[in-house]
């Protein structure tokens, strides 16, 4: 069964982390990925189809439109499915959809955004708390425990100054039999341009792993270098999950990322090798492509694959910058090589860590 602790991961990212983002993140170094958000219903009305061609395992709608697709090659062991749900039947209805295709259930109830909160998921879902726990004891009891695999879920601060409401529910969260909990450290107001808060992160630590939860923490984690730094103040035990910045670049999960002129050639490979839809590879690729480049307005104009490889094959060394997301705003960083995790002193927690040689670019 897999586990979390102490795993730098994927987040789950609606549109950027379909299958190319996963399989690049798990070539790369991620030792886990999730899937996007999916609704129940939508995912409950798919049917499975084994992709001889392609090697992959597709859940296709009714409009043979595919709304799931796995490499069980490269993504197995590895794989977690995030649900969208508000209905304890429906998110075990869903799981069950996909329960022996991926390696943990995950619930979210983290995300903002109208098109889940004004159905009662996502972040709405931390307002109804006794529906939230709810919905993890049935996804433990009757997928978690019939199916082997753990159920996880994903949730926001509660309050930005007093813990005490965070807590209160993580502690309830904690004893529905989850396996993990991953905070991403804003508040449902709160938006990704905003610094996250970290104030109270050992009050929550603390409470999450007295219930034998692991601990995953997200928000504005740029790569594997802050990760060990993180690890080093709050305990190897804890886990990382990355979004904006590998949603700009995959590779951030390796000792040393990739410029985004290798990222951006590599990527589109990968999304043609796998038949990805030309709108999705373009949607993620313009997230990889610094705004101010010239090329980010050729690789608007383009209309598939092959046509946005061929704009790609073109950058050479205009493309040999690092880029990662910071706060929403594009960072350009020439990084020295990431020293792999060492035990460290009191004296050097005490030192602020050295930085990257960064440039934001307005």
């Amino acid at each position: 069964m897999v586990t979390y602790a102490g795993k730098l991961v994927l987040a789950p990212m609606v549109r950027s982390g379909e299958l190319p983002t996963r399989l690049m993140a798990l070539r790369y170094g991620a030792d886990l990925v999730w899937s996007p958000e999916i609704v129940d219903k939508k995912i409950i009305q798919c049917k499975r189809v084994e992709n001889v061609k392609l090697a992959t395992t597709d859940f296709i709608d009714s409009n043979n439109k595919v709304v799931f697709r796995t490499h069980p090659a490269s993504e197995r062991g590895r794989l977690i499915f995030q649900i969208g749900s508000a209905n304890p039947e429906l998110a075990v209805e869903a799981a069950k959809v996909v329960a022996r295709d991926v390696d943990g259930i995950d619930l979210n109830c983290g995300c903002p955004k109208n098109f889940s909160t004004h159905s009662g998921m996502g972040a709405e879902l931390l307002t109804n708390p006794d529906v939230l726990v709810s919905i993890l004891k049935n996804l433990v009891e009757k997928i978690g425990n019939v199916y082997r695999i753990p159920i996880s879920v994903k949730i926001r601060l509660l309050d930005a100054t007093d813990p005490e409401p965070s807590i209160k529910l993580i502690d309830r969260i904690c004893k529905t039999g989850v396996a993990n909990l991953t905070l991403h450290c804003r508040t449902k107001p709160m938006r990704n341009r905003q610094p996250p808060i970290r104030t109270f992160l050992p009050q929550i630590i603390e409470t999450v792993h007295s219930n034998n939860v692991s601990f995953i923490l997200n928000g504005a984690i740029r790569n594997r270098q802050e990760f060990y730094e993180l690890q080093a103040r709050y305990g190897k035990q804890i886990g990382a999950m990355i979004a904006e910045s590998a949603e700009a670049n995959p590779t951030v999960f390796s000792m040393s990322p990739k410029p985004w002129g290798s990222v951006v050639n590599e990527f589109i490979q990968i999304a043609t090798d796998f038949d990805n839809h030309p709108s999705n590879t373009k949607y993620v690729l313009l997230n990889q492509v610094p705004g101010k480049s010239p090329f980010y307005q050729k690789f608007c104009q383009m209309k598939n694959n092959q046509d946005l490889l061929s704009v790609a094959e073109s950058i050479g060394d205009a493309g040999n910058k690092i880029l990662t997301k910071y706060l929403q705003k594009d960072v350009l960083t020439e990084m020295d090589p990431i020293e792999p995790p060492r035990k460290h002193t009191l004296e050097e927690l005490s030192v602020p860590p050295k930085k990257a040689k960064t440039v934001a670019v307005e």
